[in-house]
């Protein structure tokens, strides 16, 4: 007899993000959550997010919202840096976080959904296909590396998922429209402009 799939979702936030405002229009992510899980029994969803220090009443209520639905939320701070030209920036990664989940938790799921294009997770990809996990690759083409599709079981092009996924109402400037940002946006980081406004879901 045929066994229900066990899933597990892992979001990297920063790269979704960018993918809404390439693709000109944004996602719901509980729609996300019951899409996924509609296809096995889920086992947890993880959203892995940077968050400034102190952090703010909206990325507060953006994570207390995401764990309300359902999601294990993994955070790490901004971290202010300067280059050799003296630009400074502010960025956390959290591949370390995405990672370590990924292979401590192997043995309460046979499906990973990844929600990512990023090349550096090819490898750890690789591993869970040696350890007999399927791994379901989820972004948009322009975004994704070759190696990483070519590592995974499935693609998924967030594209064909808009009639599922797509947050009603709430739209993005597009990139590829050519579209810019308000100029109080354009500098905003991807935690700002994803906030949730108050007694709003995303």
């Amino acid at each position: 007899m045929e066994t229900t799939p066990r899933i597990a979702l892992f979001i990297d936030g920063a790269n979704v993000y960018a993918a809404a405002k390439r693709l000109g229009w944004n996602f719901d992510h509980r729609k996300i959550l019951e899409h996924f899980a509609a296809h096995g029994t889920l086992y947890n969803a993880f959203y892995y997010t940077a968050v400034p220090l102190p952090i703010d009443d909206k990325q507060r209520r953006f994570t207390d919202a995401l764990t309300y639905m359902g999601y294990t939320v993994r955070t790490r701070p901004l971290r202010e840096s300067t280059d050799e030209h003296g630009d400074s920036s502010r960025r956390a990664s959290l591949d370390i976080e995405i990672v370590t989940d990924l292979l401590t938790t192997t043995d309460l799921y046979d499906t990973a959904v990844l929600l990512t294009g990023d090349g550096d997770f090819e490898r750890p990809v690789e591993v869970l296909r040696a350890r007999g996990k399927r791994v379901v690759v989820v972004s948009i083409p322009e975004m994704t590396s070759y190696e990483l599709r070519n590592a995974a079981d499935q693609y998924v092009d967030l594209g064909d998922l808009r009639g599922q996924i797509e947050r009603p109402g709430y739209r993005l400037p597009s990139e590829q429209r050519g579209t810019e940002a308000r100029p109080q946006e354009a500098t905003r980081p991807f935690y700002m402009t994803a906030a949730l406004a108050e007694n709003d879901e995303r």
